[in-house]
C-alpha cells in the first residue's frame, strides 16, 4: 500500500513509524516524477508490511519539502527511527532504491 503523507499525518506515519519509511517527494507536472511513479508503486507492493512507502506532493506540502531541503525532484528520502537515513535525487533504476531499502532494513 502506498501512503500519501501530509502535514496532518506526517508525525504519526513517518516520524513515529516503527518501520523504514520511503518518501517520494514529487510534483504532478514533473516528467521524471511521473516516470518513477510505477517504480514506487511496485516497491510499495513488494515491501508491503516491511517498509512504509508514501508520497509527498511538494506543491501541496511546501512546509515539509522545505523542512527536508528538497530542491530537486524526484527526491527519495529514507527515514529510520524518525531520522533521515539516506536519500536519492533524480529518476533512478528501481534496483537503486531496493538496494538502499535492503541495506537499511538489514542493519535493523
Amino acid at each position: 500500500m502506498e501512503y500519501k503523507f501530509t502535514k496532518d499525518n506526517f508525525e504519526t506515519e513517518v516520524l513515529k513509524s516503527d518501520k523504514l519509511v520511503l518518501i517520494d517527494f514529487y510534483a504532478d507536472w514533473c516528467g521524471p516524477c511521473r516516470t518513477m511513479g510505477p517504480v514506487v508503486d511496485q516497491i510499495a507492493k513488494d515491501y508491503e508490511g516491511k517498509v512504509k512507502v508514501g508520497k509527498i506532493n511538494v506543491d501541496e506540502e511546501q512546509e515539509i519539502a522545505a523542512q527536508f531541503g528538497i530542491r530537486s525532484i524526484p527526491c527519495f528520502v529514507f527515514m529510520k527511527d524518525g531520522e533521515v537515513a539516506d536519500h536519492v535525487v533524480g529518476a533512478v533504476p528501481s534496483d537503486e532504491l531496493t538496494y538502499r531499502i535492503d541495506e537499511l532494513t538489514k542493519a535493523a
